[in-house]
């Protein structure tokens, strides 16, 4: 199992839009960036991800988990560009925001911290369990 965050402007796509796809989910596309693209290109089926709301929230607000492997972005002709579907697991008790991730010495590594512009990016297992920790959910 591997760990990754899903970045998403809550005004384009939410948790709440996640959690209305239901078990189908819904693909993560729209990126173009290589660096993300590739790291969708390593996961697989059952990986879980934290969904984070960015923008104004700036906060991981829910779970969720690779429901399809790589494919190609149905929202663009060029064949660089591929995609995962995912789908909602659980919400966070407490959202836990960027400025508390900052401040945990913990997370200083966090890929998030280093370079918070990255739409997708990889979580270790650490990083995860701290993480479900301040959100107050199960990790599972």
């Amino acid at each position: 199992m591997q760990y990754w965050l899903f970045k998403s402007e809550p005004n384009t796509w939410g948790w709440t839009d996640q959690v209305a796809k239901g078990d189908t989910g819904e693909e993560w596309d729209g990126v173009r960036n290589y660096q993300a693209r590739n790291f969708m290109r390593e996961m697989k089926l059952g990986d879980l991800g934290f969904f984070y709301h960015s923008m104004k929230e700036k906060s991981v607000v829910g779970i969720v988990e690779v429901c399809a492997e790589i494919h190609p972005d149905s929202t663009t002709d060029d064949q660089r560009w591929e995609c995962v579907d995912i789908k909602a697991v659980r919400p966070f008790s407490t959202p836990v925001s960027l400025d508390q991730i900052k401040a945990d010495p913990r997370l200083a590594d966090m890929v998030l911290v280093k370079n918070s512009r990255l739409s997708v990016q990889p979580v270790t297992e650490d990083e995860w369990a701290i993480i479900c920790e301040l959100g107050q959910t199960d990790p599972s």
